[in-house]
This record gives structure tokens, C-alpha cells and sequence, in this order.
């Protein structure tokens, strides 16, 4: 069950003064609606809040796959969202955007920091988009990696590349989108061949699912994500109104997003690094994934904001 949810639905700081050294310390918050978040925080620096991707899948391979060589220059708060990884399902099955938004403010306010810098991998960008929206004034920075900000559409060009490698016709019509994609990649899988939508190399996926394996979880987020009509809005409108400096991350062979899906991404203060590979790029080119984040990160620190736009 978690291999098939993950590869099925998978996209996808600071006051003034930087925190002091966090040496992996677990905590859990508890938000106000009494759901018991899994969170973390580690290493020195800014603080940034990770936002995983799914719907429904957890901080943990993000963080053991790279992730955490960003700890030596970001006090990183890792966390599993509501109904994901090794935090509680939601009371009244509340899965809400909003309420999910409201999630990454509590553990914000939990952590003690005005202002914080958001890294969001695939799905994940949708949380994160909406996040800066509501709450611009703390942020201070945005990461977007492999993010999708448009589920419909990464869902139509992962069909559309598994056709090309299965030589099928599934259609991309928006009346059979999910039944349609959920038999694309079921056939994929039969043959051999769903790793290609994460990656090339076969066994870095194995590993990934590996990892992917001790996740705890029932679930709930996964199952309930695709029956809530606001995950499947295209944000990428959005975009044009946040004004908070954004760094887009994206994969040249990414074909869980799409390849271009970055270039409908209108920030008016963005930066776009693109990167030769496909989805876990923290992984697979994780120096060049972490010196883009830190080349972001010191130019923000040090231009207080004043970043020129480089689409």
C-alpha cells in the first residue's frame, strides 16, 4: 500500500539573529484542533520549515537523502503533515487547505521565529504557495523543489510520458483523469517501469523505497486528498501577487511535474535553477541542489529582500 500511494501520488528565518544549533531534537506540536504533529528540528542558521510532497507521504526521505546537508547553514524543522508519516490523523477528517496552511503557522508560532523560510518539495508547493499568500509577512524566503502548483496538470503529463514509454493511448480528458491515471501507472508498474517517473536510475528509486517502507502511517491524507476539490485548483495565477523572493528548483527530466511546469510559475521575485535530472534531485544531485538553496538563502539574508528577478 505505501509503494502504490507513493508512486501514484507522489509530486509531487529568523528574527534579526540566527537560532543556535539544534542537535536533532524531535518534538511534537499539537495543533489546535488536537492533532499531534511529528516534527523536528536540526542544525544552525535561518530557520526553515520542509514541507513534504504526496499528498501524504513524510519528512524522513527527504531529510536521510540529502536533505540534511542543508543543516550546516539552515536550522532545518522537519514535520509530517496531518494524517501523513508519524503524525495523527485528523479529528472530522479536516484535510482542508486551509487547515494545512494553518498547520505550518502553529508550528511556526511553536518554533518561536517571526519569520522563516519555507523548502517544499513536489506536492508540497501547493501548501507552501498558499502558506506565503496568507501569511507574506512571515516569510522570508521560498524554495520550490520539483514543486507542482497545478495537480491536474502534473497528473496529465505524467500520462502523457507513460503513453510515450508504454507505447498506450490513455487519455488525459478531465472527466476520466484519476481512473484513467491510476491504470496508466498500474500498468507501468506491471511493467517494470514505474521508477522512470522518479528517476533514471533504478536503484536510487529502490532506495528511496527503501526508506519509504518504515513509513508508519495510515494514510488518511492520501486517501481523502483527491475528493477535495481545492487540491485540484492550478495556483499558478497565484503566483503573480507573492512578492517574498522565490527560488524555483526543477528537473530537466522531471516527469512527475513536467518538465516546463515551472515556466507558468509568475513570481514577480523569483529565481529558476535548472537542474539535469528528474524528482529527487536533493538526492541524486544533491550538491548542486544544495548550493542553489544556499546561494538563495545568503542572497536573501544579505539583500534584505531586494533580489532581482531572473526569469
Amino acid at each position: 500500500m505505501a509503494a502504490f500511494l507513493k508512486f501514484t501520488l507522489l509530486f509531487l528565518f529568523i528574527f534579526n539573529t540566527n537560532i543556535k544549533a539544534q542537535d536533532n531534537k524531535d518534538y511534537p506540536v499539537l495543533t489546535s484542533d488536537h492533532v499531534k504533529l511529528f516534527t523536528k528540528k536540526s542544525g544552525k542558521g535561518p530557520v526553515c520549515i520542509f514541507i513534504h510532497g504526496g499528498p501524504g507521504a513524510w519528512s524522513e526521505s527527504f531529510e536521510s537523502l540529502g536533505g540534511n546537508k542543508l543543516e550546516s547553514q539552515l536550522a532545518m524543522i522537519y514535520y509530517d503533515q496531518r494524517g501523513s508519516g508519524r503524525s495523527g490523523n485528523a479529528p472530522e477528517e479536516n484535510y482542508s487547505l486551509d487547515r494545512m496552511v494553518e498547520d505550518i503557522e502553529e508550528i511556526r508560532k511553536q518554533s518561536g521565529t517571526e519569520k522563516v523560510y519555507l523548502l517544499a518539495h513536489s506536492f508540497g508547493g501547493i501548501l507552501a504557495t498558499n502558506y506565503a499568500q496568507k501569511y507574506s509577512e512571515r516569510v522570508k524566503g521560498i524554495i520550490l523543489a520539483n514543486c507542482t502548483l497545478n495537480l491536474k496538470y502534473s497528473l496529465q503529463q505524467q500520462i502523457r510520458y507513460m503513453n510515450q514509454l508504454m507505447n498506450t493511448d490513455f487519455t488525459l480528458s478531465d472527466a476520466s483523469l484519476l481512473p484513467d491515471f491510476i491504470k496508466a501507472r498500474n500498468e507501468l508498474g506491471k511493467q517494470g517501469l514505474d521508477y522512470k517517473m522518479l528517476s533514471g536510475n533504478k536503484s536510487n528509486v529502490e532506495l528511496l523505497n527503501k526508506i519509504d517502507s518504515k513509513n508508519p502511517s495510515t494514510f488518511d491524507f492520501a486517501q481523502k486528498a483527491f475528493s477535495i476539490q481545492e487540491y485540484w485548483k492550478d495556483y499558478t495565477p497565484f503566483t503573480q501577487s507573492i512578492k517574498t523572493p522565490v527560488l524555483v528548483i526543477t528537473g530537466t527530466k522531471d516527469h512527475s511535474i513536467g518538465e516546463d511546469h515551472y515556466a507558468s510559475f509568475l513570481f514577480p521575485n523569483q529565481q529558476i535553477i535548472k537542474i539535469d535530472g528528474g524528482h529527487i534531485l536533493y538526492y541524486e544531485k544533491n550538491k548542486e541542489f544544495v548550493k542553489a538553496v544556499s546561494d538563495f538563502v545568503h542572497k536573501t539574508e544579505n539583500q534584505s529582500g531586494k533580489i532581482i528577478s531572473n526569469r
